[in-house]
Parts: C-alpha cells; structure tokens; sequence
C-alpha cells in the first residue's frame, strides 16, 4: 500500500489539523493522526475528547483504498523540514511505515485505522445557516481575543453566537472587556451557541484560505463547520451566555476621534512606566488633547505624554488596562478610532470611525479605579 503526495501541501495540513492534539491523552492512540486515502484524495484526521478536525488534500497517486494511523510529533517534525518535493508513504506493515523523499529514507509505526475514535453524528434535528467565509472569519477574528479563560465560569471561554431573521451578532467578554460584532446576514433561525476558544482558533487560521460559504451546523451539544478542504466538530460550552447588551452604556455623548497608530505608540511608551502587577494608565481627556500618564511607585517611575485629538465633551480623566487597550485598538480596522464616554466610572466605548458595508464593530473596555 503505497501513495504519493506534495510535501508542502502535507505539511500545511498536518499543521492545521495538530493543533487540536493536547499534550496529555487519556487515550493514547489521539495522539496519532488517522490517514484515509481514497482515490486521489486524502483525508487528515486529528482528535482531541471535545473536538475533531479534517482536511482533505489531493495526492499524486495511490495503488488503493486504505487507512492508517501515524504519530503526529514525529510526522509533522519530518515532513515540516522538507522542501517541496513528492514523498512516498510505503504502509505495507504498519510496524515500519516507510517515508522516501528524493534524498533519504524515514521510518515509523503506525496502527491501524479501526483503532481511531469514530466521530459521533449531530443530532437528526440539528440547525444549519451558512456565512461567506469572510463574514465568518471577521466574527471570530474580532471577538476570539476577548474570550476569557476562567475555570469558575466556563461559559465564558467561548464566543457566542446569537442567530436572527436579520443579522447575526458574535460577541465575547472576559467581564473587563467586551467586543460584540454585528453582520447584516438575512435568512437565519433564531439560535444562539457558544463556540469554545480552540475550535474558534482552529476556524481562525483556516479560515482565510477559504473561498466559498461556509455550513455550520449545530444541536445542544455540538457544532460542525463545513469548509472546502477542512471540516471542524466541536463540542459547544454549555449554560446560558451573560446578557451583554446589558453592560454596554447607551447614552455617551462624549466622543473623542483620534489616530489609531499615534494613541497606541504613546500608550505603549508610557505603560513602560506602569504598575507591573496592575498596568493602570491615566487618560486625561481635556479639550483637543490626551494626557497620558503611568507611575509605579514601588519603582519611583513616571511617564506622561501629550496627543492632539478631536474632543470637544466634558473634561475627565479615566483609568484603563494598557494591555488590554492596546489589544482592543490593534482589532479595530480604521485608521481612526472614536472612544465614546458618559463619566469616568462607567465603560469605554471603543468603536471604528467607518464600518464596513453591512457590519458593525462595537468593544467596550471596563474602567480602573485612579488613585489620585
């Protein structure tokens, strides 16, 4: 039993199917990827308890129909080293599974492909909508940052997706920070899901490369995402998502517009100065321009600098997480950007100054107490 295929092509897909291995199996054999060749496909499986990923990839020839399992560190070390070249998988006797490329031999063991965990089906009654592959991308990639990670709350490990006739909204929070992202996207059922962090981040990275819709399918417990070349099952976080329309201020009629790129060089040059522990910066906000202040009294440190923008609102001062601004301004897409304020104790809206046709974009970060 022998097959032939494209080095690089192998090894892109070995890579986006591994990262949903985990370092720790209870069951040894997942930490293999499972082989299927049929015809002149192949198709690339890898499994963690919760979660199973595919990719199908053309191969240059095989001499039937067949499956195996391979060990996944080993492989991907090798094939992952190779230039582009053809490589001969010889899986005659799975005890020595034989790699041949244009300039050396390579030996592995492998098990058979009955021993892999079978993936189990949706349920008969499960829902379906499909997105263009870019609206989807865009939900995830916008709202996957300001996931938590939070053992006490596990329904907030995830991004959650909230399904209507109208739109649809993803929306993820760690309670300092929020972001909600809206698509214009008609013909949906009313559903909502929380998608975990890993499958979103496995959906991330093969996202881009995709260029037709994308089917996802769901019931109670599990989503299924259908891309050309990759299909992604995951189990989804069960428990009802906060009400998060419910924390964003409504009324904040002061807004400030300023250049994306100059607020975040002078934050990151003033955070230097900050509290290791809480990273507070102080943003006075006055008539056309920022102060930007941090100190660190344990370390006598102190850094201020000042930035024009457009204001013309009440005068006040607000404390934020340098980090966690910083991340939330590298996602906005404009090149400028409106914080939208009602009083120093209340959220900070950061928002884009032009959304793109059909979607908007809304983060909101939590204020810190100052100590002056």
């Amino acid at each position: 039993m022998k097959f032939v295929v494209s080095s690089t092509s192998l090894s892109q897909n070995l890579q986006a199917v591994s990262k949903v291995i985990v370092s720790k199996n209870a069951m040894p054999i997942r930490d293999n990827i499972l082989f299927e060749i049929v015809g002149t496909k192949l198709s690339l499986t890898a499994s963690d308890e919760d979660n199973t990923v595919k990719a199908t990839l053309d191969i240059n020839s095989a001499d039937g129909d067949f499956a195996f399992t391979v060990p996944a560190r080993h492989l991907i070390e090798i094939i992952g080293k190779f230039p582009e070249m053809p490589v001969t998988f010889d899986v005659s006797d799975l005890t020595k599974i034989q790699l041949t490329s244009e300039t050396g031999k390579y030996q592995l063991v492998g098990t058979t492909a009955d021993e892999y965990p079978q993936l189990k089906p949706l349920a008969d009654d499960a829902a379906s909508f499909t997105l263009p592959s870019e609206t989807l991308f865009r939900a995830v990639s916008k709202t996957l940052f300001a996931a938590a990670d939070n053992e006490l709350r596990p329904i907030m490990n995830g991004i959650c997706f909230v399904l209507s006739e109208e739109s649809i909204v993803c929306a993820a929070t760690d309670s300092h920070q929020l972001v909600r992202f809206t698509n214009s996207v008609s013909g949906n059922k009313e559903a909502t899901f929380v998608l975990p962090k890993k499958p979103a981040g496995i959906l991330k990275n093969v996202l881009p490369k995709e260029k037709n819709d994308v089917e996802v399918t769901f019931d109670v417990n599990s989503a299924c995402f259908t891309l050309s070349n990759y299909t992604i099952v995951c189990r989804l976080i069960e428990g009802k998502y906060p009400n998060f329309n419910a924390v964003i201020p409504q009324e904040n009629p002061n807004k400030l517009t300023i250049d994306k790129s100059t607020l975040i060089s002078a934050i990151n040059r003033v955070a230097v100065c900050s509290n290791q522990a809480s990273h507070l910066i102080k943003l006075d906000i006055k008539a056309n321009e920022i102060i930007l202040s941090a100190q660190d009294y344990d370390f006598s440190t102190f850094a201020t600098e000042t930035i024009s923008c457009q204001y013309d609102g009440t005068p006040m001062a607000v404390g934020l997480k340098a980090p966690f601004l910083v991340d939330i301004l590298n996602n906005v897409d404009s090149q400028d950007v409106v914080l939208a304020l009602s009083d120093p104790s209340r959220a900070v809206l950061i928002l884009p100054f032009e959304n793109a046709e059909n979607e908007e974009v809304l983060m909101l970060l939590m204020p810190m107490t100052l100590g002056d």
